[in-house]
Order: C-alpha cells, then structure tokens, then sequence
C-alpha cells in the first residue's frame, strides 16, 4: 500500500548554507573598516567563551570592530601578498592569521588597546578535551555530596557507596591527570567540584598601522611574515 502523503513530514525551516555571497560581504566589510579605523591588530584566543566575548565587543563598539570567522577569507580581504595587499604591508598582517585568530580594528591608541587585552580574562569550567592543567585526585573516604548524587557519580565512574545516608568513596579515584585531555567524565566531576581549569583569554599577536607594522607576541616568525 503507498504511503499517503498526509503523514509526509516537512520541514519548514531551512538553513542555507553559507556561499559566495556570504565571503564577498565579509571580505567588503573589512575592507571598509580597514579604510576607517587607524590601526589592526590580529589576536589568538584559547577557550573561546561567546558570551564573554560578546560583553567585551559590547564594551568597545564605539571605538573599534572585530571580525572572526574564516582565516582564509580574512587573508583575502586585506591580501595575501605585496601584488593584492590593500594597503601598504597589509599581507604582513595576512600571514599571522593562523590557527584559532581574529582582526582587531580600532581607533584606540596603542597603550589603551594593550592594557584591555591584557586585563581581559575569564576562568570557566573546562570541556570535554580540554588538556587539565592539574592533577586531581579524590582520597577514599567520605564525599560532601548528597546521597541523591550517588547514582550519578557511579555512572562517571567514580568508586562510591552509600553509608549511612553519606557518599563515600571506597578507593582513591583520579579525576584527571595533569597534561592529559580531560574526558566528558573528568569534565563533569570537575564541575561537579567547582574546580576550573579553562581560562578564555585574547593575545595580541601584531600590530599594523599605516605608518608601521610590529609582532607583539614572542614566538613569531618575523622572517615568515617578511617574505611574500
């Protein structure tokens, strides 16, 4: 018997997929910002929290712009090299965008962009495959835990009984070791314990102004950034 086409499921909203159109806008967009802001700056980021880093977007608006998003199209807005650089020493700025980066365009002076970046830093709870920063290790005894949470820390594999109402665990249990990417078991015991061991924070890599262009951050290969 064919299917009726009553009980055919549709879905209402599509997403489409972004294209061509979508690059062009972004590559437009920063090439206008680079034609109304004095300085660019390019700057890493580790442990990316959107809502933290949406407040400090929030916070200098005014004066500046951010742009995240693909490194790639990035590079083409500014240019690749000293032939479709759009302003002068432009591609410099192109080859340190790499890995997890951002532009940084703004009319602030130098001295004030520093100390923001600088100051700018938010501890969190770390995630699933975050590498621990420490090792944590519970002793055998009893746990300040609810025994309503027993079932639960059993199922992250975690040692325990119930003892009288108390959780107790029957064997030193390791949650994570430091170095080590921490598991989705590891993660929620550590946020289980409030212990956090992600820090989101921006590090300014370089610096271009019209009349110069400068690495801030060590560990940069100034002769990979000098040759086209």
């Amino acid at each position: 018997m064919p299917k009726s086409k009553r009980n055919r499921q549709v879905t209402l909203s599509k997403t489409k997929k972004k294209g061509r159109d979508h690059k062009e806008t972004i590559v437009n967009s920063i090439r206008e910002a680079v034609e109304y802001y004095s300085s660019i700056y390019v700057f890493s980021f580790e442990n990316m929290r959107n809502l933290k880093f949406k407040e400090f977007k929030e916070q200098l608006k005014s004066s500046s712009r951010f742009f995240l998003g693909s490194n790639k199209v990035m590079q083409v807005a500014l240019g690749r090299s000293i032939a479709d650089e759009i302003r002068p020493r432009l591609y410099k700025v192109s080859k340190v965008l790499r890995g997890n980066t951002g532009l940084f365009l703004t009319n602030l002076p130098n001295e004030e962009v520093q100390r923001l970046f600088n100051e700018f830093e938010e501890c969190d709870f770390a995630r699933t495959g975050s590498v621990a920063t420490e090792k944590v290790e519970l002793k055998e005894g009893p746990l300040e835990f609810t025994h309503e949470m027993e079932p639960f820390l059993r199922q992250q594999g975690m040692p325990v009984r119930l003892n009288k109402g108390v959780v107790e665990l029957v064997a030193d249990f390791v949650v994570c070791e430091e170095g080590k990417p921490l598991s989705p078991e590891s993660a929620r015991i550590l946020r289980l314990l409030g212990i956090q061991m992600a820090t989101f924070k921006l590090k300014l890599l370089c610096r271009w102004s019209p009349e110069e262009f400068e690495l801030l951050a060590e560990g940069l290969d100034g002769s990979d950034v000098e040759s086209s």
